[in-house]
């Protein structure tokens, strides 16, 4: 009888293991589809970013090969991992960032480009309006191009004129 009630004991002990390891391991992948969610649109963030830092230089080169990391980072988005809000917002601007990133790719036209990135900022400014950045994010406006662009960084950095009027513009919002 003493041996049925340690072996009855020892089950129970083994199975309620088993129960909190279960729920854990669920905690454990929540935890990482949240994470998942949070960088899903970090990365076309970050990708449009290293576009606006090579228009700055005015190289038309670079700006070509960032719009191809982007438009890899925008096929790469998992629709269904976003946020409702953000997966409404995707699905009206994608079509036009994936178009925008191609063009600016497609070319080493420095005019053209700056031109397709007033487009694409449009759209990323849209996008990053209604997710959470993991920083302060701020639009900042050029009245010579009269057009937007974001920036990781308050210090305006023109993308549209480069070196010849490098801080021509102002910031006119604050994203957070």
């Amino acid at each position: 009888m003493k041996k049925s009630i340690i072996a009855l004991a020892t089950v129970l002990t083994v199975l309620c293991s088993a129960n909190n390891i279960q729920a854990n391991t669920a905690k454990l992948e929540s935890g990482t589809t949240e994470i998942v969610d949070a960088s899903q649109l970090q990365s076309v963030y970050d990708a449009y970013f290293t576009v606006k830092d090579a228009l700055i230089k005015s190289d038309s080169k670079l700006t070509s090969a960032k719009a191809k990391d982007l438009l890899t980072a925008i096929t790469a988005v998992k629709m269904d991992k976003l946020k409702s809000n953000e997966h409404t917002v995707w699905m009206k601007v994608v079509k036009k960032l994936t178009a925008d990133a191609k063009s600016i790719s497609a070319t080493t036209d420095l005019k053209k480009q700056r031109e397709t990135f007033k487009s694409l900022s449009k759209s990323t400014y849209d996008l990053i309006k209604v997710s959470n950045p993991e920083q302060l994010i701020y639009k900042q406006y050029c009245p010579m191009a009269d057009a937007d662009w974001l920036s990781k960084e308050k210090a305006v950095k023109n993308p549209y004129y480069g070196s010849s009027m490098l801080t021509c513009g102002n910031v006119v919002e604050t994203i957070k």
